[in-house]
């Protein structure tokens, strides 16, 4: 057999074996969130479901009404898009731990602030006590395109030590709409 279609064979096994995996994962972690669910939350969702069904006989009306709805958080996520700058192109959760007073979740978002791309990871711990649920985030990890702006990257190291995400995506704004300025007057002058 020929050493280039030996080693070609090898990467599509490797490729494969990748997949697997990952998918093995992403398996497990549905598995794991549906054991979380006692049977009496079954039986909400099942009376829940039985109630949309009912909803559904009455016709149109429902289906307007949802599109309708759907058109407005449309409208209302572009509004906020452009107020804000922030562009979200993907999100993961993944749960890691769950007990019935404590969850806990690592999340993953990407997007764009203004031209200024940027991934953020965390975890994020909700603890319920009585009626009031607190939310605290821990293993802050971002990563930014690197700029020239040597501040930037200990503003960032400073916030992962803290693990402040509001004041990440504050403070990241007003420097991206900042530096969108800056970009434009440069660009006038050039």
């Amino acid at each position: 057999m020929d050493e280039g279609n030996f080693q070609a064979y090898e990467n599509e096994i490797q490729a494969l074996e990748e997949e697997i995996r990952l998918l093995t994962e992403k398996y497990e972690d549905m598995r794991q969130e549906s054991t979380f669910f006692s049977d009496e939350d079954v039986l909400k969702a099942i009376k829940s479901l039985q109630g949309e069904t009912q909803g559904e006989a009455k016709g149109h009306e429902s289906l307007t009404d949802l599109k309708a709805q759907l058109e407005s958080l449309e409208t209302d996520l572009s509004f906020l898009m452009e107020f804000t700058g922030f562009h979200f192109t993907s999100h993961s959760k993944k749960t890691v731990e769950k007990t019935p007073n404590r969850t806990v979740k690592k999340h993953r978002l990407s997007g764009k602030c203004h031209s200024i791309p940027f991934q953020v990871e965390f975890q994020l711990l909700e603890m319920q006590k009585d009626e009031k649920v607190s939310a605290v985030v821990s293993d802050l990890s971002i990563i930014m395109e690197s700029r020239e702006d040597s501040n930037v990257s200990k503003f960032v190291s400073r916030t992962e030590e803290c693990a402040d995400l509001q004041t990440f995506f504050r403070s990241l704004s007003t420097y991206a709409e900042w530096y969108e300025h800056r970009r434009h007057t440069f660009l006038h002058f050039k």
